[in-house]
């Protein structure tokens, strides 16, 4: 019997698909992830069902969505059921070695769930989230080479596209059209500094020798020059795969826990608000010889389904638990329907938000008041208005209406299935406040 394929599993916080080239953006920021698609398979529709990144990796590792397994919030000292499926352990009992190069077990000790080998460089750092691709580097590619004749899941989880943005020199002069970043008649900023995440950039990381920053497109520039920081990392372990002989029974994958405002729907550089530059991530996958190069789905699909679409590529069956659905045929190309007419996301971090996401509508409401002074209820036509800026909630408030009774049976009827009563957002409610201090 020929041996399982190894896995690698990349995922990158806070890296927005539609700043990536692949993804058709304006710069050239991912020449080495576009390689991995143009040899590979591209979802151009994956959706995270909870953020920020606590919600979503464990959404990812169980294939359970957050109203199943409980992780809504950042905050909230909510603890992931004992007995819950998790990918890292159903891989070890595969027969699996299995290794995380990541941090987040410092927060919740349930990442570390299934590791044989659990490699934190960030440990070294007072900010976790500081930790660069070359210090996660320096350990992942010594463990490849020293674990290279086994059946090993990699997982890695980047952090550099997440504030405080501050990308070495050799990429200050990319993707920045403008003149002066510190230009004192520049306001554009300006409105931003009222808000919590804005003050905060506004005193730390946004401060330079040469003055406060005060043009958005620099900080953007900033965001895309951590991605080409990323992208060169990610390159180096592609090269290591290759030069190790493994590419042909590797399956890689690359993909994000969620996206990043810049600025949009006036949040200042984070990832709160169910919007489609926060929830909407890339998705790569590469298995040469078994997945077409160049081929893009464009189905609706989640990141719950990514646990059961690796297992099913190692000939496992996924646990009934686990309630995702393998796309590895979609991948394949052997079938062509498949994915949701529906996205059902949650947070409870910043904001108490559920929304319902279709191929056509997106409909956003809140349990609580937002700091923001957003409406209660928000609907938007994705075709006309993708940017999701014009509310048409009260324009098309029959549809609005239908789609809330929709989300809202939907919410019923999930928490009648589980036993429960109340709404984790109600009973949880926004677990982070709007002190800048909170934002750390």
């Amino acid at each position: 019997m020929a041996a399982k394929p190894n896995i690698v599993l990349i995922v990158v916080d806070t890296l927005r698909y539609d700043h990536l080239s692949c993804y058709g953006y304006k710069y050239p920021t991912s020449p080495n992830i576009d390689k991995l698609a143009d040899s590979g398979v591209l979802a151009e529709s994956l959706f995270c069902p909870g953020i920020p990144t606590y919600p979503s990796f464990t959404t990812l590792y169980t294939a359970q969505h957050p109203i199943t397994h409980g992780i809504v919030a950042h905050g909230n000292k909510a603890q992931l059921d004992k007995e819950a499926p998790f990918l890292p352990q159903l891989l070890l009992e595969a027969g699996y070695t299995t290794c995380a190069v990541d941090n987040l077990n410092r927060a919740r000790q349930w990442f570390a769930r299934g590791y044989e080998f659990y490699i934190d460089p960030s440990i070294r750092r007072p900010l976790l989230l500081g930790v660069t691709c070359e210090e996660l580097n320096r350990r992942i590619i010594p463990w490849l080479e020293t674990h290279a004749n086994e059946s090993f899941f990699l997982f890695v989880h980047y952090w550099d596209p997440h504030w405080p943005l501050m990308p070495p020199a050799r990429y200050r002069n990319l993707f920045y059209e403008g003149k002066n970043p510190a230009d004192p008649a520049n306001h554009l900023l300006e409105a931003w500094w009222e808000t919590p995440l804005g003050a905060l950039a506004r005193d730390t990381w946004l401060q330079t020798k040469n003055g406060l920053i005060t043009d958005p497109e620099y900080v953007a520039a900033l965001y895309d020059q951590e991605i080409r920081r990323l992208d060169d990392g990610i390159g180096e372990v592609m090269e290591t795969i290759d030069r190790l002989g493994l590419t042909d029974n590797t399956i890689t994958i690359l993909t994000a826990d969620h996206g990043e405002s810049l600025t949009e729907h006036k949040i200042f550089f984070d990832h709160h608000g169910l919007y489609d530059c926060t929830i909407h991530v890339p998705f790569i996958a590469r298995l040469p010889g078994q997945l077409p190069g160049g081929r893009r789905i464009p189905q609706m699909l989640q990141n719950l389904d990514i646990a059961p679409t690796l297992l099913e590529a190692i000939g496992e069956d996924p646990p009934s638990e686990m309630e995702g659905q393998s796309f590895w045929k979609l991948l394949k190309g052997e079938v062509q329907d498949g994915g949701y007419e529906h996205v059902i996301s949650a947070e409870c971090t910043r904001q108490a938000k559920w929304s319902m996401r279709t191929e056509t509508h997106k409909l956003i409401i809140s349990r609580e008041p937002d700091f923001y002074g957003n409406p209660d209820v928000e609907l938007y036509d994705l075709k006309q208005d993708p940017g999701e800026e014009h509310n048409i909630a009260e324009e098309q408030a029959g549809l609005a209406q239908s789609m809330q009774q929709k989300l809202e049976d939907w919410i019923a009827d999930r928490l009648n299935a589980l036993g429960k009563s109340e709404d984790p957002l109600r009973e949880q409610g926004v677990s982070l406040g709007v002190a800048p201090g909170d934002f750390l």
